[in-house]
């Protein structure tokens, strides 16, 4: 990962980055369902934020940039992402305590869907038609594995896990709002820099919760939120990292290939088996994904060709 601002455009590499993070961020996910029952949200937001320094400093260290992590010209839009950024993860780490994974992780597909219209409207990104034909072959996708589950009349949930949709509902949308904010900081900014200022911040604000009422947990939730801590850090540097390659829009889809983790991890950790709607849904918004690689490809190669043929001017 490089650690400098923003740099040439490198889709297939910033690709690679977010499925790692991905990866790394499911770990997490799992982490804080396994260890958060019953914990407030503000504090798991801590432990997840506190605890994701560790890795970061170690990558500073590595680098030999820690004494320059917090040196940043645009200290209100590092606070403004921290404050986005815990109300999302306030929110969606309620929901992940009060839902199955399965139903949780489908919900979330919808920052990635929004992203890449915001990406449009506020960064002034250029979308083709096929990117916009992969977004609406995802959100097929979703409301294919969602519809048949969330119903917030009648009989179909009780009043917890009703709660527990619209909080998810909300965080994906300010989800979506984070992923444009660190596309804008990665143009000037450091990716040590940006999770600094984003663990920092989000620490603070969440340590403020603890006016709301904390729980003290087991040793083993303790051991559960600091690795889940630990692997936000991790993630967060590869996540930052993959905005600096590549548009918003090119890999802001690839947060779907976190389904079929889910699926797994759902009926093997929590006895959350996947229904046919789940897999046939899964099996779109992979499809939809593969399809932005393939394409991204073929573009590689035609603007590699235009390079060598057009010849320099002045």
């Amino acid at each position: 990962m490089d650690s400098r601002p923003a740099s040439a455009e490198s889709p297939m590499r910033g690709i690679l980055l977010k499925c790692l993070s991905v990866v790394v961020f499911v770990a997490m996910q799992t982490l804080i369902k396994a260890g958060g029952e019953g914990i407030p949200a503000g504090e798991i937001v801590f432990f997840r934020s506190f605890f994701a320094l560790v890795p970061v400093v170690l990558y500073l260290a590595w680098l030999g940039d820690l004494k320059t992590a917090l040196k940043t010209d645009n200290l209100p839009a590092h606070i403004g992402r921290g404050l986005i950024g815990v109300t999302s993860m306030g929110l969606g780490f309620y929901a992940l305590t009060r839902l199955p994974y399965p139903e949780w992780i489908t919900i979330t597909y919808g920052a990635p869907l929004l992203t890449v219209v915001f990406a449009a409207v506020f960064l002034k990104e250029v979308v083709r038609l096929y990117r916009w034909t992969a977004a609406l072959i995802g959100l097929v996708g979703i409301v294919v594995v969602t519809l048949p589950k969330l119903t917030l009349g009648g009989d179909a949930v009780d009043g917890a896990e009703a709660i527990g949709i619209i909080a998810a509902v909300i965080s994906a949308a300010v989800a979506a709002v984070a992923m444009i904010q660190i596309r804008r900081l990665v143009r000037t900014e450091k990716t040590a820099t940006i999770v600094v200022y984003f663990s920092l911040t989000s620490s603070g604000i969440a340590l403020f919760s603890i006016f709301f009422g904390w729980v003290l947990p087991t040793w083993e939730q303790a051991v559960l939120l600091v690795l889940a801590g630990l692997c936000g850090g991790v993630g967060q540097l590869l996540l930052t990292s993959a905005y600096r390659f590549a548009d918003t829009s090119t890999i802001a889809p690839f947060e779907y290939t976190s389904m079929l983790l889910a699926i797994a991890i759902g009926y093997f950790a929590f006895d959350e088996a996947a229904s046919s709607t789940t897999l046939a849904g899964a099996a779109i918004v992979i499809s939809a994904g593969i399809f932005i690689i393939w394409r991204e490809h073929q573009l590689g190669i035609e603007r590699s060709k235009a390079r060598r043929v057009t010849p320099p001017s002045g």
